[in-house]
């Protein structure tokens, strides 16, 4: 099976090419709800099977603009199938997925991209043999803008990733701190307005789990709706406003970091009595 993060990357020049191929300049499509309809990404009795098995089983999730959620639960949980049903990557059999009320869910990845949905894979994600600036620049220009916006947005991303003094530098060099913060400026280089991040703390150091902690709030502060699925439970309930607890592809149940640290049920199944 293809990874999906190089299904993401695909769609995404897939994109370009389908909007690009007449000659015209492309855009991004950014769906404008009615003020009575509910801004948010969402999903309603989502449900996939594999093999006979229910791998996702009716499960209801939602993200609003400016702030941030997490999908927790034990391994095989089905938060990873979850995920690529959002972005795309596989079909859900049943149940919906809404972005500000229109429902999405039959769209390729590339119509989601456009739309405002960007994605963190788990797996590495980047072009190894190019550097830093042309990695980002390559996603850029499949947005189709000109030159001196992709240069201009290049630059910006370089500087708000604190990826500068890397610029020039082989991707295939990069320390798993520097890797994660050029898969994040190549994601917000489409201009999201929903971030899923797919273990965004898998493989770093310490220190660089606040760096990319940091980064989440930022994104939580322009207005981003974030989505995060990862094994380190504690850093992801830190920025995390709420959680969805996901065990046999149900969700288990749902609250502030507080609540869900207070719930026997979650201690039982999931955290451990010692966790504090």
């Amino acid at each position: 099976m293809r990874s999906a993060a190089k299904s993401w990357i695909s769609a995404l020049l897939k994109g370009r090419w389908l909007r690009c191929g007449s000659g015209q300049r492309s855009r991004v499509v950014t769906i404008r709800p009615q003020r009575s309809h509910k801004v948010a990404l969402e999903t309603r009795a989502l449900s996939k099977r594999y093999g006979g098995r229910a791998v996702v089983d009716e499960v209801s999730i939602c993200v609003e603009p400016g702030e941030v959620v997490g999908l927790l639960g034990p391994n095989g949980a089905g938060k990873t199938t979850t995920f690529h049903s959002i972005v795309g990557f596989a079909a859900p059999d049943g149940g919906r997925i809404l972005l500000n009320d229109a429902d999405i869910t039959g769209l390729p990845m590339y119509r989601r991209a456009q739309m405002g949905i960007g994605y963190l894979p788990q797996e590495t994600s980047i072009f190894r043999k190019l550097s830093v600036a042309d990695n980002i620049r390559a996603v850029l220009e499949a947005q189709g803008l000109n030159k001196a916006r992709i240069s201009a947005r290049q630059r910006q991303l370089l500087t708000e990733l604190d990826l500068l003094e890397r610029a020039d530098q082989r991707a295939d060099t990069l320390s798993g701190g520097e890797t994660r913060r050029v898969e994040i400026a190549r994601a917000l280089a489409c201009e999201p307005h929903y971030m899923l991040l797919d273990e965004p703390f898998a493989g770093i150091d310490p220190r660089t789990v606040e760096d990319i902690q940091k980064i989440i709030a930022e994104l939580r502060n322009r207005g981003l709706g974030v989505l995060i699925t990862d094994h380190n439970v504690r850093e992801t309930l830190e920025i995390a406003a709420r959680a969805y607890i996901l065990v046999d592809g149900k969700i288990l149940t749902a609250g502030t970091a507080e609540e869900l640290i207070a719930n026997e049920q979650v201690r039982r199944i999931y955290l451990g009595e010692r966790f504090s």
